[in-house]
């Protein structure tokens, strides 16, 4: 039996020295013997089928194929439809009442202690507001990622320490559900 899934790259393609043709990244999907390998967007989303099932297993492969024939590494999460699905459900937000650049989903490659945002003045940071989900966190940004205080504070290496978090849109997010469905 096999399963789709998303495969999430952290800082693929949005500056500094990390460039990935979408073509190469399916091409290697393939070269792993996974099946429908599709791409969304240049920023690092791929979509594909596979007998194995360990999330953590095939996000580890791909991570060590890229660092392998593309000389860099990069963190990546894989998540299957069901959960996609779920984060797309369980928005705390009226997504379809906001602009998509509003509503952002961080996911994190595992469970996430709320202890971590204690220190976090989120009354200082109205009207952006964070939730945190199963393994993800999700951004109200009113005004955009780029312009939000929040999102930086949220990113801050004390808060993700042990953590790979990567940040999408909440286009990307409902789109993501789609093509895993």
């Amino acid at each position: 039996m096999t399963t789709t899934y998303a495969a999430l790259l952290r800082g693929i393609n949005v500056g500094g020295n990390k460039k990935l043709l979408m073509a190469d990244l399916r091409t290697l999907l393939s070269e792993l013997g996974h099946d429908d390998v599709r791409t969304h967007l240049q920023s690092g989303q791929a979509v594909f089928t596979a007998s194995q099932g360990d999330e953590g297993i095939l996000a580890g492969e791909l991570s060590t194929a890229i660092e392998k024939r593309f000389g860099f590494s990069v963190d990546v999460i894989v998540r299957d439809h069901a959960y996609l699905t779920a984060v797309a459900e369980a928005c705390p937000f009226p997504a379809d009442a906001l602009e998509p650049k509003q509503v952002h989903v961080t996911y994190f490659s595992g469970p996430v202690d709320p202890e971590r945002f204690a220190g976090i003045d989120t009354a200082a940071r109205l009207p952006e507001e964070f939730r945190l989900g199963d393994r993800c966190l999700y951004l109200y940004a009113p005004d955009g990622l780029g312009r939000s205080k929040l999102a930086e504070e949220l990113g801050r290496p004390r808060v993700t320490k042990g953590l790979i978090a990567t940040t999408r849109n909440w286009n990307t997010v409902r789109k993501l559900a789609e093509l895993t469905g």
